[in-house]
């Protein structure tokens, strides 16, 4: 599966908001991390952790005899991939039609929006 394509499951989001808390971490302090809302075995992280790695979301190393996960895609990049799923699917590929929703629905406003351009058009200012 392509890193482009790669969606995490909400189960797997949580599993990544683990490894952004606490750090690299492993399979057994994953599953502890979790057991107050998701009881599982730890076969089933170790299955879930790997499945993550083969979407490009994790990679691990070696602790002792145990794997040590870190993430290679930090939340900022990760909810701009969500977000993208969620213009593409639902707003047809039109990220202007998600922001003029979200200001109907005032989850943000159009002052708010006014700022963000006026930081965007100074970023593009600057010297590189």
């Amino acid at each position: 599966m392509s890193r482009q394509a790669a969606r995490l499951s909400p189960l797997e989001n949580q599993v990544m908001e683990v490894i952004w808390e606490r750090g690299p971490s492993t399979a057994q302090e994953v599953r502890r991390a979790l057991e107050s809302d998701h009881p599982l075995k730890e076969s089933t992280v170790r299955t879930l952790l790997r499945r993550m790695e083969e979407k490009g979301f994790l990679s691990h190393s070696m602790r002792g005899r145990a794997y040590l996960y870190r993430p290679l895609v930090q939340r900022p990049k990760a909810a701009a991939r969500a977000a993208r799923q969620i213009v593409d699917r639902l707003c047809g590929g039109s990220v202007e039609a998600l922001l003029v929703g979200m200001v109907e629905d005032e989850m943000v406003n159009p002052q708010e929006l006014r700022e963000l351009v006026d930081k965007l058009s100074r970023r593009e200012e600057e010297p590189k």
